[in-house]
């Protein structure tokens, strides 16, 4: 069988390559819960109007958390009552600095309680890498766009998604009324019906890496273009928080198809 035929350098202008960790290297446990600030949406647009009034256009971080299974990127996301979907973050407090504010917000939800673990990954250091995305909100309601509209002057609030580097270990707790998913790309990709407009875009997004795919001794396994898969069923992962519920290739078993904006 001939070797395939190599092109030219093929890599100009590109961000730098991005190691990626497996699964198996994170650890998962729980935490208290950590019930939803508003009962419906029609309280979540409310909360947002008097915040706007108050202290101006919300600023809101979330993180695009990414690992690998199979030598295939997977994403860490949350799911809430079986239902919603989301990156892990929150809105800033009016007096937080961007950055640090975005880390606080990331160890509400992540971050192990106390002596709840030891050893190496446990800390509440984030490596915030790029901003991938903005989406705004022009008005009071939910949708939300990844540009102002030509009428708008002032947006309501901007959502900010960042690159999140992991390290080689990590340790993340979740509440209990939560679930942490650890989603393929594949099945993100052109799935708004299930995950929405921003979610289901984070494959256009994470196009511009070239990745390498480290295995559990800390070798390069595969990289960009990267070969096939070795044996095993890549799929959306139960990682901790939530029902012990028998999860399908999509990701959930009896779940609406919702994504909170």
């Amino acid at each position: 069988m001939n070797s395939p035929v190599l092109p030219k350098d093929f890599n100009a202008n590109q961000p730098k390559t991005i190691r990626l960790y497996p699964l198996s290297n994170y650890t998962f446990g729980t935490k208290d819960g950590q019930p939803e600030e508003d009962p419906s949406v029609l309280a979540r647009l409310k909360r947002l109007e008097e915040h706007y009034s108050e202290h101006g256009m919300r600023r809101t971080c979330e993180g695009i958390l990414v690992c690998h299974e199979h030598n295939h990127p997977h994403i860490l996301m949350l799911q809430i009552a079986n239902a919603f979907f989301k990156l892990p973050g929150d809105y800033l407090r009016a007096e937080d600095d961007e950055i640090e504010g975005f880390k606080a917000r990331l160890n509400e939800r992540l971050a192990p309680v106390g002596t709840q673990f030891t050893g190496e990954g446990v800390n509440d250091e984030w490596q915030v890498g790029d901003t991938l995305a903005q989406w705004w909100r022009p008005n009071f309601e939910t949708f939300m766009y990844p540009f102002i509209p030509a009428h708008v002057t002032r947006p309501k609030e901007c959502k900010k998604l960042y690159f999140i580097q992991l390290p080689r270990s990590k340790v993340l707790s979740v509440p209990k009324n939560m679930k942490l998913l650890a989603v393929p790309l594949f099945e993100l990709y052109d799935n708004t019906a299930r995950y929405g407009p921003q979610l289901s875009a984070i494959p256009h997004l994470l196009s511009r890496y070239n990745f390498e795919f480290i295995d559990e001794e800390g070798n390069v396994a595969a990289c960009t273009p990267g070969v096939g898969p070795p044996d095993g069923n890549v799929q959306t992962k139960v990682l901790a928080g939530g029902e012990d519920v028998k999860m399908d290739a999509n990701g959930d078993g009896t779940g609406s198809d919702i994504t909170l904006s």
